[in-house]
């Protein structure tokens, strides 16, 4: 990795950073001398995802909640970066509670605009969604075109990149978006309503039970390994392109792999701590709403202008992921 293009030694801002993306930015930030505050209000963020750091003499948590303009002000005291990860996650969450996804990722959001302006922050990166392709049936995804929203969650995180360009063109706040596509990895909470496909069918083999797919399985995704994600955030808060500036970029692989290909890949990978897991049986159920079909996003964009190139393979961090599933989950139960 080119250390010129790591953040070091700046005081930077994590919103959401005791959630899973939030927590390993925030972790990663720490070994390069970086002063990180976190900012969580414990909605879907967990303690135990930032207690190896509570106390590092560069790690402030910060309670609070992006809802609240004041929160997001004491956070924010002088701060040289953004990274603003908070948000509530989610298509079916979102469906089904519509109101609060909108009031967290568009109010909540407007806030840390207003915040970054206010602070005169050097750089807001924002993290945008895959989502905002929406309707769109071209593969691969190319960043100027876009569908219409298929969820209120889709609806949200297009806001987001309206507002970041009207403060970009009325503030000349320097904001960057990335569309995060399918992130997976450690920390990644497997449990409840709305877990995430791959860790969620990860700890249902690891207790020999059956994963449901939503579908027939030949719908696919850009799975995109975690610190693929931290790497583009570094390229984004310290690119000088012009370029960049004001842009969103696509975060992933440049790659996709159906439902059923990834469940084989889990099912390989866990069985060589448990063999019986090789065999456990797929279930299959109806497709869920707001759920599109295929995902793959173009990724020249993110390489022409901020140089970003993905370290892993979704082979390469599934594998990697199985491994931290194994070993911190087994041990808890």
């Amino acid at each position: 990795m080119n250390t010129q293009t790591l953040i070091k030694n700046k005081r930077v801002l994590v919103t959401g950073g005791a959630g899973f993306i939030g927590s390993n930015i925030c972790e990663d930030l720490l070994q390069y001398d970086n002063e990180v505050i976190c900012l969580d209000n414990f909605s879907t963020g967990r303690i135990e995802n930032i207690k190896d750091f509570l106390n590092h003499k560069n790690f402030k948590l910060v309670v609070g909640d992006i809802r609240n303009l004041a929160d997001c002000k004491k956070a924010a005291d002088n701060v040289d970066l953004i990274l603003s990860e908070a948000a509530l996650g989610s298509v079916p969450r979102s469906i089904n509670d519509p109101i609060t996804t909108n009031s967290v990722n568009i109010s909540g959001f407007l806030n840390m605009l207003i915040t970054a302006r206010d602070a005169k922050v050097k750089r807001f990166v924002y993290a945008a969604s895959s989502s905002t392709y929406g309707d769109s049936q071209n593969l691969p995804k190319v960043e100027e075109i876009i569908g219409k929203p298929i969820s209120p969650y889709a609806v949200t995180k297009y806001v987001n990149e309206l507002y970041a360009h009207v403060f970009r063109l009325n503030y000349d706040l320097d904001t960057i978006g990335l569309r995060y596509f399918n992130v997976y990895g450690r920390r990644q909470d497997p449990e409840g309503a709305y877990a995430a496909v791959i860790p969620k069918f990860t700890m249902l083999l690891m207790e020999h039970k059956s994963p449901t797919i939503h579908g027939d399985g030949t719908s696919s995704r850009d799975f995109t390994y975690i610190d693929n994600i931290i790497r583009i955030n570094h390229l984004a808060a310290l690119t000088e392109n012009p370029k960049a500036i004001g842009q969103v970029f696509n975060a992933a692989v440049g790659d996709r792999c159906d439902l059923n290909t990834m469940v084989n890949y889990l099912k390989k990978y866990l069985a060589e701590f448990d063999s019986e897991i090789s065999i456990i049986p797929i279930n299959y159920g109806p497709y869920r709403k707001g759920d599109i079909p295929h995902s793959l996003a173009s990724i020249k964009k993110a390489e022409q202008i901020l140089g970003y190139k993905p370290e892993y393979t979704l082979k390469e961090g599934l594998k990697l992921a199985v491994r931290w599933y194994w070993e911190n989950l087994c041990r808890q139960k």
